[in-house]
């Protein structure tokens, strides 16, 4: 896993530049939020269990076919599968909001992401409509907590929506 500050580097090492006007702007924009990071994964953390929770109740209110029978969420097992899933994508939205990279969804929670869901037949509609309730949730606490959110705190959620929007699983 990289994070912001190893990915430029990395990038301009391969280009056989120096860091320009353009990478000290990068960093100082991902320094000057750190701070705010480091606390948003705070909130999400001390907060994990209720988001999630209230995820999944948003996500069922709004699609109640899949809690019904013959609906992927259907049966105590299903259903805790469900919300096992988005405690996952949360758990790892929150490492790469403080690496202020998505390297860590890329390769932990994006690869081998479409086998899965297709050898299991998970949909992945409701997969992004629940990452997008999550998204929100986590805005509404980030702010309740006194920290200003930004597109930093949008950032990982909205890869992880755009990448699985993108598949065909």
């Amino acid at each position: 896993m990289r994070d912001a500050v190893t990915n430029l580097i990395k990038n301009y090492d391969l280009a056989g530049r120096y860091l320009d006007r353009n990478a000290l702007d990068s960093l100082k924009s991902y320094f000057d939020t750190g701070t705010a990071r480091v606390q948003a994964a705070g909130v999400i953390n001390g907060n994990a269990a209720a988001l999630v929770k209230g995820a999944g109740s948003q996500l069922f209110a709004q699609l109640p076919e899949l809690i019904r029978p013959g609906g992927n969420a259907y049966t105590t097992r299903r259903y805790a599968a469900c919300l096992r899933d988005m405690d996952y994508y949360l758990r790892y939205a929150s490492y790469a909001l403080v690496a202020g990279s998505t390297d860590v969804l890329d390769e932990r929670v994006l690869q081998g992401l479409r086998e899965t869901y297709n050898s299991l037949s998970v949909p992945i509609g409701p997969t992004v409509i629940g990452i997008s309730i999550l998204k929100d949730l986590v805005k509404e606490k980030v702010a309740e907590a006194g920290i200003t959110p930004g597109a930093w705190l949008d950032q990982p959620f909205d890869h992880l929506i755009r990448e699985l929007s993108e598949r065909d699983i």
